[in-house]
């Protein structure tokens, strides 16, 4: 099998291909190595050199033996080293295995490699001073998006046809818009975060995966998805196997259409009319398409959020030893001063606002089954231009300008409910624009169904990056 070959395929179509015995394991293997080689080497995806072997996986799994990468987001996999994107991590290495990471390796997926993010994974870009610049294959001059940037360029490229990734705010959402992938954030409680975080980022953080196909998506939510021993909560099973839902029929739908921030951001023109076009084509299906949204507090919103970021330094400061402030990024040092500057009381000021949106988001579903939205307010933009991690910026001001350019994805982060981002939209200049689609707490069901209707009716498969494995033959 050639890398051309391989890039061409999702990870069903691998999948198949092995167990029909027309290509073998290694053949498919050592066509990955080579495309993962050629695709970082352009675009930066990677935090170190393609694995010497897979780490140990299932062969006989849902994915035997279907190349797969994790985020380097913080320990995953036993005896591999993190660092969070970071200068101040040396040498830590996971001590074991998460339980999601067990699932990956019980679905059969062949781990090859980490994944670029921003330090602390605190960004909507993929950029920072240990590991410089994740490119986006659409435009390398462009960001691939964030936090999981470096998942999302890889994948769009063709190097992996699906990779771990994780979502505090957006991060598998944004990423997956920027380089025209399918990202899904599941539901709060769906995958577990065992065992070492009962909540991570107090409940508004979320592990899963980028794809390019809905049925790869769906596939894997069967393989993880449930709860870990000792979890706190979890949410509903599902009726029947998430890969049943691909071919079922969504029923009639009420659809809400916004393309208003609830930030008050303004939208880029382009990116509005991809979400409209979107629901035109849903009331063509026999949808009810009006326009509506949530009653969203965006102050309450960026509260929770605040409470989120305090979170997340605790990651860096419960890490082994404590990291040497010289070596960290601005932003970074600036928010460990905050995380230790928090109190009890604003801690629980922040839980009560995350209460709040909650609140209000899941009473917009009781009459309404689907809302759609754009994901990003701008087009992927220009490397340097969404970082704001060295110019002095306040926690909160450095919060507002990263949600300027993704105002609609972080709502959903604290109110729990299932969101995924389509590449159903496309730029004048070529560029992807992600159309997101949030359903009611615990319906990644409704979700799948309805974006398989949209991939047979707006399909994205055909359309590949300038930089793609599938052009290097």
């Amino acid at each position: 099998m050639e890398p051309y070959e391989y890039a061409r395929q999702d990870a069903t179509g691998l999948r198949d291909l092995i167990r029909r015995g027309e290509v073998t394991a290694a053949e498919v293997e050592s066509a990955a190595r080579r495309a993962l080689e050629w695709a970082d080497a352009r675009l930066n995806g990677l935090t170190m050199p393609v694995f010497e072997r897979a780490l140990d996986h299932s062969g006989d799994g849902p994915f035997g033996d279907v190349p797969f990468l994790i985020k380097d987001h913080g320990p995953v996999a036993e005896g591999v080293p993190f660092t969070i994107g970071s200068n101040a991590l040396h040498g830590v290495v996971a001590h074991h295995d998460t339980d999601l990471m067990r699932r990956f390796r019980a679905a059969g997926l062949a781990t090859l490699g980490v994944t670029t993010v921003p330090e602390m994974v605190m960004d909507f870009a993929t950029e920072s001073a240990r590991y410089g610049v994740t490119r986006n294959p659409w435009d390398p001059e462009l960001g691939a998006g964030g936090s999981s940037g470096g998942a999302a360029a890889l994948v769009a490229a063709g190097a992996v046809p699906l990779a771990h990734a994780s979502d505090g705010a957006g991060s598998i959402r944004v990423p997956a818009s920027c380089c025209g992938l399918v990202g899904l954030k599941p539901s709060r409680g769906r995958v577990t975060s065992g065992p070492d975080m009962g909540e991570p980022m107090f409940g508004m953080a979320y592990e899963f995966a980028l794809t390019r196909t809905v049925r790869d998506v769906a596939r894997l939510l069967d393989a993880v998805h449930g709860p870990g021993v000792g979890d706190k909560y979890t949410a509903p099973p599902p009726r029947r196997p998430y890969s049943a839902e691909v071919s079922a029929g969504p029923g009639v739908l009420r659809v809400a259409v916004t393309t208003e921030a609830w930030s008050g951001a303004a939208v880029d023109p382009e990116v509005a009319a991809a979400a409209v076009a979107v629901g035109a084509v849903l009331e063509e299906m026999g949808h009810r398409v009006t326009c509506g949204s949530p009653v969203v507090d965006w102050e309450a919103a960026m509260r929770a959020m605040e409470t989120q970021a305090v979170a997340i330094a605790s990651t860096m400061l419960l890490a082994p030893g404590e990291p040497d402030p010289a070596k960290l990024e601005g932003q970074t040092r600036r928010l460990l001063q905050v995380a230790r500057e928090t109190s009890a009381l604003d801690l629980i000021v922040g839980f009560h606002a995350q209460n709040q949106v909650t609140r209000s988001v899941s009473a917009f579903f009781t009459d309404h089954d689907l809302l759609v939205t754009p994901v990003l307010a701008r087009l992927p933009a220009p490397h340097g231009t969404v970082r704001y991690g060295e110019d002095g910026l306040t926690l909160t001001e450095r919060l507002r300008r990263i949600f300027d350019f993704g105002p609609f994805t972080m709502v959903f982060n604290v109110s729990g409910h299932p969101a995924i981002s389509l590449p159903l939209g496309w730029s004048e200049g070529g560029l992807p624009i992600g159309v997101q689609f949030v359903a009611p707490y615990g319906r990644e069901d409704l979700l799948l169904r309805i974006a398989a209707r949209l991939e047979e009716a707006m399909p994205w498969r055909g359309r590949l990056p300038g930089i793609s494995v599938a052009h290097s033959g």
